[in-house]
């Protein structure tokens, strides 16, 4: 059965394989992206205070899913190499260990949000509504949080087995639930009662149980490959020491931007709470712009991975090429969209004058990170594709913690808020010289040796030969 899909990688013309393989994926994700502006629409309509409160969650927030991703990756990893080596033993046990480690996660998270959740407002701002609706948020999404991680670990088992289309059922699912919940619940219709700023919570968390439930739904009946028995439920260390091997360095890779987030709320909060609720406006619009080219890479990074494996140069670079060319021409679009309607996106989160005005020209500077980042994104997938993970951490590490945080910290000391937002281009140029420098490396070391003997292949493939 997966012989003519290894083929199609292999011989499919490269334009038409790579956009086959990542629709499904850029779908889902424009809908993820949907729910996300939709939730921060909502809650605008509340208050600007309301809104900044659910900016400030947002690296909590941010952190679960890195946890919860994170784990998916390892999860992901181990089993698709099982069941590739026919080892259907290993992969039971790891689509089992996966769903205990998904349970204590969210023991973690709910613990942390009980205890936590209003320390972690407090150290952000004074202000005593932010304070108090953004701890309900928070305790919500924490207490409840076993849908997020539940869900994202039963969808990794789904597409660990190539059942991708299922991912896009419960996913779509989960955001059109949500959708419809946050009007009802946050200004409370139909008989309910008006929650504000917890509504927008419980619809949140809502749509992410049902989806897990739909998951699992899924698994149990469309997923042939797995199987869940009273056996292979026991947690096994060996098992759980090989998902955290791959899943540690994406949990932490994904979590930068949590700390980055929290650094620049920290310091755009100490001119307005309003360029805090700017900043939290920008994620969720920039996420449509991003979103996309994430459901790009996805399917990037098999096709060069199979192709390294064929030793198959030229559609290697091909398919580098189409998704650099892709993934800038649309962010060339999101800057466009950012510089000529900042008002009209800004207005969708019934922006105040104050908002407006500090958020026309945040809009404007920072999508001038936008061109750097198509590149940047496809780079970084090329090294991952080629077992570079760490690589992709590198440049991350720099790009949000070593660069952009101190220099939006200088910035904001030595020109005030407009010369704040600067630190994000700033920041994106390191990084594609640092993007374009691995490039180079993996290029000479990895990918020009293809044309060569066998010998030579055999030698590169030498961790020594290939590590920096």
């Amino acid at each position: 059965m997966t012989q003519p899909k290894e083929n199609k990688m292999g011989v499919m013309p490269i334009n038409k394989l790579l956009i086959s393989m990542s629709l499904p994926m850029i779908i889902s994700m424009l809908v993820q992206a949907l729910y996300n502006i939709v939730d921060s629409m909502f809650v605008s309509q509340l208050s600007e205070n309301a809104l900044t409160a659910v900016s400030l969650a947002f690296p909590a927030q941010n952190l679960m899913i890195a946890v919860a991703t994170g784990t998916g990756v390892g999860i992901n990893a181990l089993l698709s190499k099982s069941l590739g080596e026919k080892n259907r033993s290993v992969a039971n046990k790891t689509a089992c260990n996966g769903v205990f480690l998904a349970f204590f996660s969210f023991l973690v998270f709910a613990v942390a949000g009980l205890f936590f959740a209003h320390t972690f407002f407090t150290l952000q701002t004074d202000i005593p509504d932010i304070v108090s609706d953004g701890t309900s948020y928070l305790t919500i999404c924490c207490v409840f949080s076993f849908g997020v991680f539940f869900q994202v670990t039963f969808e990794r088992l789904l597409q660990s087995t190539g059942k991708t289309f299922y991912t896009m059922i419960t996913q779509g699912t989960g955001a059109i639930i949500n959708i419809i919940l946050d009007p009802i619940l946050i200004f409370g219709l139909l008989g309910f009662p008006r929650m504000g700023v917890a509504g927008a919570a419980i619809a949140t968390v809502a749509g992410q149980i049902v989806a897990a439930l739909l998951a699992l739904y899924f698994n149990l009946t469309k997923n042939e490959e797995l199987h869940f028995s009273r056996e292979t439920f026991r947690l096994e260390g060996h098992i759980i020491k090989r998902i955290y091997a791959v899943g540690v360095p994406s949990i932490i890779m994904a979590s930068i931007g949590s700390v980055m987030t929290f650094g620049m709320n920290k310091i755009l909060i100490g001119f307005t709470s309003t360029a805090t609720a700017v900043f939290g406006v920008y994620f969720k619009l920039q996420s449509f712009i991003f979103m996309p080219i994430f459901g790009l890479n996805n399917g990037m990074v098999p096709i060069i991975a199979y192709n390294y494996g064929a030793r198959k140069k030229e559609r290697i670079m091909k398919t580098l090429r189409l998704s650099i060319t892709y993934a800038v021409s649309m962010m060339v679009i999101g800057l466009l969209i950012f510089w000529l309607f900042p008002v009209q996106l800004l207005s969708i989160f019934n922006a105040s004058e104050t908002l407006i005005q500090i958020g026309v020209p945040a809009l404007r500077t920072i999508s001038l990170s936008f061109i750097f980042a198509g590149f940047c994104i496809c780079t970084l997938s090329l090294c991952q594709a080629l077992g570079h993970g760490l690589l992709s951490l590198f440049v991350s590490v720099v790009r949000q913690l070593v660069i952009l945080l101190p220099c939006a910290f200088i910035l904001s000391r030595l020109g005030g808020l407009e010369a704040t937002w600067w630190a994000f281009p700033i920041a994106e140029i390191a990084s594609v010289a640092l993007s374009a420098l691995f490039l180079r490396h993996i290029y000479h070391k990895e990918i020009a040796p293809l044309d060569t003997a066998e010998e030579g292949f055999a030698e590169n493939l030498d961790p020594e030969a290939t590590s920096l």
